[in-house]
């Protein structure tokens, strides 16, 4: 036997880790990024203001000027309080970690699978409740089952990825109300969605909101917030490491974030390009394309295993759920520029024929 499989626990041994395919050469449409690039007039005074950090130093330690350009782009309230991470993860890693062992996160299913992954990093049971056939909560069995396993956290995703549509929003007042766990809406999708929590964060002292740049625009940046009252940030930011936040990230946020029309703008193209990316894939027989409320389309066909090879083929990649137990034959494609979406379309009414 080998020194690492006597050395590694079990648990960690058991999982497969997170693969990430090549891009190279591909017109990119698996990973929900954004399409847009930094305009071509604010280039200059980026690199400028890059080329002025400090990168001798450790960066500063709250980010605090960061917190305030978060605050303005996506109208956080001043009562409530920021925690910043590398990316979404590292924040549902820190919750993960003020846990006991063995406790439990549930989440519902099929959701963001890092829930469940790093659930098992920090040695805490994972709990799947299955979403109904058209992917919504089943509010009364997932209820059964909060009060059965009785979770530290739930995670909800918000749009839900992958199935792309928002749950009813009722049903997830109701969990927070019904349940003893700490409730966290993940919003990661929130600039291409009608609706949003962050009016109700202040109202329960048991949810939280966790939000990305990375679906904006800024996935390179890894950066991650959760929003939630004071006491909830305050005890988990002593399970920060220090400076998790670079130099070079808190110079581009503060940059690039303050540029909200841009970003508005871009939103706005990519819902637009979502509904016309809906409204053509209806057109074509023998698939299903499902609502989405986020940057993405979850598509079913007869035959996602082959489709997906004939897509890389044209050097198209898209997320494959072939095997999938909820999922069978889904693809989910994220929406790009017209013009990479219109590449899409083509290649499929050629496929299909």
């Amino acid at each position: 036997m080998k020194f690492i499989d006597q050395w590694l626990r079990k648990e960690v041994q058991d999982i497969k880790a997170y693969h990430v395919p090549s891009s190279i050469n591909m017109i990119k449409l698996d990973a929900m990024e954004s399409p847009f690039l930094v305009p071509q007039d604010l280039i200059r005074p980026y690199l400028e203001c890059l080329s002025e950090a400090a990168l001798n130093r450790y960066p500063d330690a709250n980010a605090e000027e960061v917190q305030q350009t978060l605050r303005s782009l996506m109208d956080i309230p001043n009562e409530l309080d920021i925690l910043l991470g590398n990316g979404s993860d590292e924040l549902i890693q820190l919750m993960s970690l003020a846990c006991e062992t063995g406790d439990t996160v549930l989440g519902v299913e099929p959701s963001f699978v890092m829930y469940e992954m790093i659930a098992k990093f920090t040695r805490l049971n994972y709990h799947g409740v299955l979403l109904d056939e058209n992917y919504q909560i089943n509010l009364n069995t997932t209820l059964e089952e909060i009060h059965r396993v009785k979770p530290k956290i739930i995670f909800i995703a918000y749009p839900n990825n992958p199935t792309g549509n928002a749950f009813n929003r009722e049903t997830i007042l109701t969990i927070i109300k019904e349940s003893d766990a700490l409730v966290v809406v993940d919003e990661a999708y929130y600039a291409y969605c009608k609706d949003s929590f962050l009016d109700e964060v202040s109202n329960y002292p048991n949810m939280a909101l966790l939000r990305t740049v990375s679906k904006i625009g800024f996935a390179g940046l890894r950066l991650g917030l959760l929003i939630a009252n004071k006491d909830t940030v305050r005890e988990l930011d002593k399970l920060r490491l220090p400076y998790n936040i670079n130099t070079l990230t808190q110079a581009s946020a503060n940059f690039l974030l303050k540029e909200k029309s841009h970003i508005v703008a871009n939103a706005r193209i990519i819902v637009n390009e979502r509904g016309r990316l809906f409204e053509e894939l209806m057109k074509i027989s023998n698939i299903t394309v499902y609502p989405s409320q986020a940057n993405f389309l979850l598509v079913k066909v007869d035959d996602a295993a082959s489709l997906f090879a004939s897509l890389i083929e044209s050097r198209i990649l898209v997320k494959s759920f072939a095997k999938h137990p909820q999922l069978k034959n889904c693809i989910r494609v994220t929406v790009g520029n017209p013009e990479e979406n219109s590449q899409f379309l083509e290649h499929l009414k050629s496929y299909y024929g």
